[in-house]
């Protein structure tokens, strides 16, 4: 059975953006398809905003091209935003209108009603309808991510580009609205989401890892972690913090970061053998030390990518 093409709805060609002597974007490329759930995974600072804002047209790169649905993002730049909607990483909406106000305002600036394209933001819009008349900025930061997901919506764009949509809120929150993204996925909806998140990687078709404005792999996050070509450890001792300055004066580091409880090491040559490190960290009086062998997660990836391109 020969697989149906797929259709291009983004297309970002050798962008770049400086902002004075900051390099915020550097000759970045990539496409995304129609319908699919595209993430960026990346620290603050990587260059997620610039990116995004030039996308939704509020911004104009230094050089390269961007085409959403096949429209210019400078030439045609009108005609893109009636067909996306946009949530910035900032709660942009009126702080003194009521819940309803600015839905309906939203609705208004687009030619459309609520009633028109109600169908589509049902299941997010439900869960703060009893709060319609209560002032936006008086809503939780839950609340007010729904109501701005909504507002992007009403006028049923054919690409939604959320910038960082859950920083800042409660992880039931966050939850949530990953699960209403994926329900907005079936009705063909192109989403982009960027996210300093790294677990949230794994909710996304595809995912870039961007940092300093240079994207250093795009693929699966299941291939993206297949393509770790390491070792891993998790060590955990008696004293985390002097554990990680030990860890860096062992032979043949590679890189060592902290993750919750333990410390994530990988060697520079591949090994099984443990043995060195617990004595390695015996001479160094450490107390109930902890090694173990595990497979890479997202944030593993980002961090060896990171080293891999220094040392490019």
């Amino acid at each position: 059975m020969v697989e149906k093409e797929k259709k291009i709805s983004i297309e970002v060609k050798a962008v770049s953006k400086s902002y004075k002597n900051v390099k915020a974007l550097d000759d970045i490329s990539f496409t995304i398809n129609k319908g699919e759930l595209f993430g960026f995974i990346g620290p603050d600072g990587g260059g997620k905003t610039s990116l995004f804002r030039i996308m939704a047209t509020l911004l104009y790169a230094d050089s390269g091209e961007v085409s959403i649905e096949g429209l210019d993002a400078v030439k045609e730049y009108k005609k893109i935003r009636k067909i996306i909607g946009y949530m910035p990483g900032k709660f942009s909406l009126y702080q003194d209108l009521t819940v309803e106000e600015n839905l309906k305002f939203f609705a208004t600036v687009y030619g459309t009603s609520i009633e028109e394209n109600y169908d589509l933001i049902k299941e997010i819009y439900v869960q703060i309808e009893p709060f319609k008349k209560r002032k936006a900025g008086k809503l939780s930061g839950g609340m007010k991510q729904k109501l701005a997901l909504s507002c992007a919506l009403i006028h049923k764009p054919e690409v939604l580009i959320l910038d960082e949509p859950t920083t800042g809120v409660d992880a039931l929150s966050r939850k949530e609205f990953w699960e209403m993204l994926k329900k907005l996925k079936e009705k063909e909806i192109t989403i982009l989401v960027s996210t300093p998140y790294m677990d949230e990687a794994s909710l996304c078709e595809r995912i870039a890892l961007i940092q300093n404005g240079k994207i250093l792999g795009i693929d699966t996050p299941e291939k993206i972690t297949s393509q770790f070509d390491k070792s891993l450890f998790a060590i955990r001792s008696n004293d985390i913090y002097r554990l990680l300055k030990d860890m860096r004066e062992f032979p043949g580091a590679f890189s060592i970061f902290p993750f919750g409880d333990y410390l994530h090491f990988t060697p520079l040559i591949n090994t099984d053998n443990t043995e060195q490190m617990h004595a390695f960290l015996e001479s160094k009086k450490h107390q109930d030390v902890e090694i173990k062998k595990i497979n890479p997660n997202i944030e593993d990836c980002f961090m060896w990518l990171m080293q891999k391109n220094k040392a490019g």
